[in-house]
């Protein structure tokens, strides 16, 4: 398939092409780039939720039925499931579109995508699929995280609504307030709620949000829900508490700077990827042995030999060796 017809086939939605080209960007490199550029005009329609909270809470069988009951409601549906990465192959080890084989056929577009080790857990060809699933038309495009460490946070940044999932029998009641959950919350959600507990587990974030509210005209509250979402019971009201947070960025001007602040985001993670690239496509395999070889050694500080290759890559003299000082 030529670029010209993967590219249109993609703008026309075509599930194939988009898969084709979210391939293309998880490869990186030049491809990526072209990739990119010739339908980034096209997005910025698309709102984005985030799905997270810790393992074993119910996100990717929530996710389930969230896509089900926005497909009956507006249509294209996306789902990007990132999974943390084996430490052999680079892949996706949770196997979320196996978890998710209810959805074959529905016409909802799932993509399970690795981290691959990149910080923050958020696979670093998240933001490029975002672009490739919004030109294609989907909306909304729901991103389920691994909802370990910073990736709780992280999915903030990348969503207009960030739902948060809480499940009774995690031991602390507000061991989400520790983690700043209510700080990246748009959407509270106690799932598995009918194990014993749920009431404790909503009243607490109940009361730390009153604790936290703030009394600006354009405050968004979030709402604390609950959920089973095995039997797809709550989930209605989590679906309509997302849409009514989107009717709310868009009544307050918020939505703008939300998109603003992603873009920000996603602009300083290329920028080190790239300047990363770039300074060691000046450092030969053979230069960065001997750099090791010598920090292993202590006759070099990692700091010192950084120094070295960047020193080199930016056209500056590099750095004196830490015993030449």
């Amino acid at each position: 398939m030529s670029d010209r017809l993967l590219i249109d086939q993609v703008l026309a939605g075509n599930p194939t092409a988009v898969a084709r080209a979210i391939s293309r960007v998880e490869r990186g490199g030049t491809i990526a780039r072209d990739t990119i550029r010739a339908i980034f005009s096209h997005s910025g329609r698309a709102h984005i939720v985030g799905v997270t909270g810790a393992p074993g809470t119910g996100k990717s069988t929530l996710v389930n039925e969230l896509a089900k009951e926005f497909r009956r409601r507006r249509g294209q549906v996306a789902i990007i499931a990132v999974d943390p990465s084996s430490p052999f192959t680079g892949g996706a080890i949770l196997g979320d579109r196996l978890r998710m084989q209810d959805l074959t056929g529905t016409g909802i577009f799932i993509r399970s995508m690795a981290t691959r080790g990149y910080l923050g857990g958020l696979a670093a060809a998240v933001a490029d699929a975002l672009v490739v699933l919004d030109a294609a038309g989907f909306d909304p495009i729901i991103v389920e995280t691994v909802g370990a460490g910073q990736g709780e946070v992280d999915i903030a940044k990348n969503a207009h609504t960030t739902v948060v999932l809480e499940a009774p029998g995690f031991g602390d009641d507000i061991q989400a307030i520790k983690a700043g959950i209510l700080e990246i919350a748009d959407v509270l959600v106690v799932n598995k709620a009918d194990r014993e507990g749920a009431n404790r587990t909503a009243a607490a974030l109940e009361m730390n949000l009153s604790f936290n509210k703030d009394e600006g005209a354009q405050a968004w509250r979030p709402p604390v829900l609950k959920t089973i979402a095995l039997k797809g019971e709550g989930v209605t009201a989590v679906a309509d508490a997302i849409e009514k947070h989107r009717a709310f960025l868009g009544e307050h001007g918020l939505r703008e700077s939300k998109e603003r602040a992603r873009i920000e985001d996603e602009l300083v993670n290329v920028l080190q990827r790239e300047l990363v690239a770039r300074a060691l496509d000046v450092a030969t395999p053979q230069r960065i042995a001997d750099l090791i070889e010598r920090v292993a050694s202590r006759e070099l500080d990692v700091y010192s030999a950084a120094e070295q290759v960047l020193g080199k890559f930016d056209g500056r003299r590099p750095t004196k060796d830490a015993g030449q000082v």
